[in-house]
């Protein structure tokens, strides 16, 4: 039976571990993209203030009208 328990193992192993490897790989993407956008934002708020330019609007909060 302590076979069979280390066969289960040593099979499995290898799909969780490169699970683990695909989810920290796709959340460092998903990380470092947010972090982009959040920086691009602000260098281009600070563009708008230097040029006296209104505030860009949130693209979530604006609704066009029917």
């Amino acid at each position: 039976m302590d076979d069979f328990w280390a066969n289960a193992i040593w099979s499995l192993a290898p799909t969780v571990l490169i699970g683990l490897i695909f989810w920290f790989v796709m959340r460092a993407i998903l990380r470092a993209d947010r972090t982009e956008r959040a920086a691009y934002a602000q260098i281009e708020a600070e563009e708008r203030a230097k040029l006296g330019l209104p505030r860009r609007p949130d693209r979530g909060t604006e609704r066009p009208a029917d």
